[in-house]
């Protein structure tokens, strides 16, 4: 593992990476040079969503079905989904109510069908409910900021990019690669 030496190279990399798109191996390696971000660290609040394409089998379906990211205001108060509706408002999903294991096998075209209803699907997945905790877990040789969902075999662990972006991988049982996200604050 080789340590970024800044926040700017750190974004900078990320940016290419982004722009380009990545194999598995180059966001490993981004990840894995990212310093720790610790629960008391993470600034508390909303931080939209964005992914980083690695040819994952969830590659665009987050992002088109209206995803907007997570949601921490406090440690054990996260909201791990918020989704935007085509009006622009923004609600957290229980994520018991999403189909994650279908995520791969509906087309790009059903997913958008699905974001177009929203305003109305919307009433039966929201939340007010927190659906997640964060705490620090030791990952791939580094004690970090997690986000353990509470009801699913789902652990979102994150590193610092810089002061407002985190670089994430859902880490999901019986998902073979996980998948990779930012989230900008």
């Amino acid at each position: 593992m080789v340590a970024i030496d800044s926040a700017a190279t750190a974004a900078a990399e990320l940016a290419l990476l982004q722009q380009s798109g990545a194999t598995p191996e180059q966001a490993w390696a981004l990840f894995d040079g990212l310093p720790a971000a610790r629960t008391d660290e993470v600034t508390l609040g909303r931080w939209q969503g964005e992914e980083l394409d690695t040819g994952h089998p969830f590659a665009g379906v987050l992002v088109a079905s209206g995803w907007y990211g997570k949601q921490f205001d406090g440690p054990e108060q996260v909201h791990p989904l918020l989704f935007a509706d085509s009006t622009g408002a923004v609600f957290p999903v229980d994520p018991r109510r999403v189909p994650l294991t279908l995520t791969d096998k509906v087309p790009l075209a059903g997913v958008r069908l699905i974001n177009k209803a929203l305003p109305v699907l919307g009433i039966a997945l929201r939340t007010r409910k927190y659906t997640a905790r964060l705490r620090d877990i030791e990952y791939r040789g580094a004690v970090s900021v997690a986000m353990v969902y509470d009801h699913l075999p789902i652990i979102d662990h994150f590193r610092r990019v810089d002061e407002h972006t985190l670089l994430g991988i859902m880490d999901m049982r019986d998902l073979a690669e996980p998948y990779f996200f930012v989230l900008r604050r």
